[in-house]
């Protein structure tokens, strides 16, 4: 819109307002995020610490109920590498629902998007990420980040027996650039002997004809979810999936604009479960939560970020992280809206 000045009494004054601010308001939304140190991020952990009193660790399987609540950690990954953390760092977690993005990725890459999404949807969901939702009616999966969709996504990866689990772990190693990243064995143990609803899940979808092997494939579902790791390795998953599938440190055997455009789409839609909606509303980026306490969040073209701290809400989403990752968001104009 062309402005006549003429017509504006004290012109200069409303011009020299009006371009200070435009201006302004882009300087902010463009701030350098190299600026963020690891005195902004303790600030934030500790001004967010004693959100665990208001969440509950999962204990619906047993071995996530040991978990101390209290355990709190944030890292961010940024260009060139830079790695800053603060909180217990050296924890480890099992990544649960934020493996499925890494199962997504690899079974895309084998048999392409076409013939994966004909086998479910891409919608987002009301609905807790452990519901049938879908499966009695169309048959399908309503998207690859409830629970559902999960276990198919793994089923659809090549290989016999643990072979899909282990591309699993061998990317998510790939990706953290950390060979030392194993599963967890108690608490695979806890989850395929308390797993009856995903059991169930994997049952109802051999009946549609989506799943025509055995329960070695859901097996690989409860490993990818047992895999243990930090609040670091899950930044740099961020990082990969924020930058084109290109790794941290620049590595970019598996770098693939499309597929990163896929991942970050459903974990903005769905990453979060039911809340995703009112996430994409706050947080504005693409973010995919597990009820062991992780988030990896992606800010595109820029960062990886991961939070942990297992007292988890009624979504099942970590009560801390989210406001964490909320207070970061709105420092330092992160969202992509």
């Amino acid at each position: 819109m062309k402005i006549n000045s003429s017509l504006i009494p004290g012109k200069g004054i409303f011009l020299a307002l009006f371009f200070s601010l435009h201006i302004g308001v882009n300087a902010q939304k463009t701030e350098d995020i190299s600026t963020i140190s690891e005195k902004d991020l303790t600030h934030i952990l500790e001004k967010n610490r004693s959100f665990y009193t208001q969440g509950k660790v999962a204990n619906y399987i047993p071995e996530l109920g040991k978990m101390d609540a209290q355990s709190i950690a944030l890292s961010i990954v940024g260009k060139n590498g830079k790695v800053l953390n603060v909180g217990d760092v050296g924890k480890k977690f099992t990544m649960q629902s934020i493996s499925k993005i890494i199962a997504l990725m690899i079974a895309v890459s084998e048999k392409g998007e076409a013939h994966v999404f004909d086998k479910m949807g891409y919608f987002g969901t009301s609905q807790p990420f452990n519901s049938f939702s879908n499966l009695e009616t169309s048959g399908k999966p309503l998207n690859p980040m409830m629970n559902a969709g999960a276990i198919l996504t793994t089923s659809l990866i090549s290989g016999d027996g643990e072979k899909p689990f282990l591309k699993i772990l061998d990317m998510v190693r790939y990706i953290t650039r950390n060979q030392t990243l194993d599963y967890n064995k108690s608490v695979y143990e806890s989850e395929r002997s308390t797993g009856h609803r995903n059991r169930g899940m994997f049952y109802l979808m051999k009946n549609n004809g989506l799943i025509s092997g055995n329960e070695d494939q859901l097996n690989n579902y409860f490993k990818q979810c047992s895999i243990e790791l930090t609040a670091e390795d899950l930044a740099k998953i961020g990082y990969f999936f924020a930058n084109g599938c290109v790794r941290f440190d620049g590595d970019s055997q598996y770098k693939n604009a499309e597929i990163a455009q896929l991942i970050e789409s459903q974990m903005l839609i769905a990453g979060m479960y039911e809340f995703s909606g009112e996430y994409a509303r706050t947080v504005g980026l693409p973010s995919k939560s597990g009820v062991g306490g992780g988030i990896a969040i992606s800010v595109p073209g820029k960062m990886g970020i991961g939070v942990f701290s297992p007292a988890l809400d009624q979504h099942g989403n970590s009560l801390a992280g989210y406001h964490m990752i909320l207070d970061l968001v709105k420092q330092y104009h992160l969202s992509i809206f």
